[in-house]
């Protein structure tokens, strides 16, 4: 739990590569997830080609620090489950435990939205060949982190009711 109180966003990162037992690793605690109907909606790219890295980071004006990042996972979601309503919440909950697991290793990244915004989930999607099944939900790029800061504390007490 203490990965609650650590986590933060990074966007600087060394340069060096993160290992493929690492990677397998943090999308192990991500399919770790509950999802609707257990119906696990997730498909997960894991892209270190530069040049592909370069194009993500112009899918999003917030996604600049993916061109410099050594990986980047791409997560999308299958348009056929069982209740695709909840999809997105499914994969929200799955990305938390991706974060989650990539920060208690040593490693940092930031959760880019790209879903809703339907430009953006196409480009994702051209750019990595998600097939036309799928959706593109996020990018999150990681890595060794050249950067480090201190969690916010975010507790407002102010925002917690109670029954009478």
């Amino acid at each position: 739990m203490a990965d609650l109180f650590h986590r933060v966003s990074i966007r600087k990162y060394q340069d060096r590569s993160v290992e493929r037992e690492k990677i397998v690793e943090i999308l192990r605690a991500a399919m770790a997830a509950p999802s609707a109907k257990n119906q696990q909606p997730w498909e997960f790219y894991v892209i270190t080609k530069k040049d592909t890295l370069e194009k993500l980071s112009k899918a999003s004006p917030y996604a600049g620090m993916t061109a410099n990042a050594p990986v980047a996972i791409i997560s999308a979601y299958r348009k056929d489950c069982d209740v695709p309503c909840y999809a997105d919440i499914d994969m929200s909950i799955a990305m938390e435990n991706l974060w989650l697991k990539t920060d208690e290793i040593g490693l940092g990244g930031v959760w880019l939205g790209i879903a809703p915004i339907e430009e953006r989930m196409k480009e994702v999607e051209e750019i990595v060949g998600i097939p036309e099944d799928q959706r593109a939900f996020a990018i999150f790029p990681l890595g060794y982190p050249a950067e480090e800061r201190a969690q916010q504390d975010r507790f407002d007490e102010s925002r917690i009711h109670f029954d009478a």
